[in-house]
């Protein structure tokens, strides 16, 4: 079983992780900010990748720094959990409609982060969350998993379908890109031999 267990604690938050690449989607989410526990639910079911986050944040200041570190500590996760990435697919896009709202995601698990982000939201705020944290969360986690990550929203009015298709457009592809190839899968998938 690809696993991994990750604490991060810094003086403005404590985060702890739990992740299993080959799980069945099951979730247990308590950050503190109900519409990220929201999306990063929707991750865990449509990836498959189990997913258990506890975060403690300075959210009375914010809710920037429990973001940001809520995806670095998942995405370090996700790096542990990958390992060599030998006889992963590597590669994966998906469009993701919901009602009105299309947004699509391509990624690579390369080893080289990198992150575009061509998504407008209309409005500051979804709940208590400010629109720019997704940002925020997408980068952290792209950057600390060591995935290439090029997300664009093609077009919707409302930004909870705008924000919500990014999530599962991300799980969608994670969950075909993870997945091992039977026919290389004692092969790392790269020309150079390792990633």
């Amino acid at each position: 079983m690809r696993t991994a267990t990750l604490k991060r604690d810094t003086t403005e938050t404590q985060v702890s992780v739990e992740l299993n690449l080959d799980g069945t989607g099951t979730y247990d989410i308590k950050s503190g900010i109900g519409f990220l526990d929201h999306m990063l639910e929707q991750l865990s079911r449509h990836s498959l990748i189990d997913l258990k986050v506890r975060a403690k944040g300075d959210l009375h200041i914010d809710m920037h720094h429990t973001t940001e570190d809520i995806g670095i500590a998942i995405g370090q996760a996700f790096a542990k959990a990958i390992g060599d990435k030998k006889g992963i697919r590597r590669y994966a896009s998906q469009y993701l409609p919901m009602d009105e709202a299309l947004t699509r995601v391509a990624l690579d698990i390369s080893g080289r982060p990198y992150l575009i982000w061509d998504v407008v939201f209309s409005r500051p705020k979804l709940g208590d969350m400010d629109t720019e944290l997704f940002k925020e969360w997408f980068q952290a986690f792209a950057q600390n998993a060591g995935i290439t990550l090029h997300v664009a929203n093609l077009y919707g009015d409302n930004n909870h379908h705008i924000v919500e298709t990014c999530y599962k457009a991300l799980a969608r592809a994670l969950r075909e890109a993870i997945d091992i190839d039977p026919r290389r899968a004692d092969d790392v998938p790269s020309t150079k031999g390792a990633l």
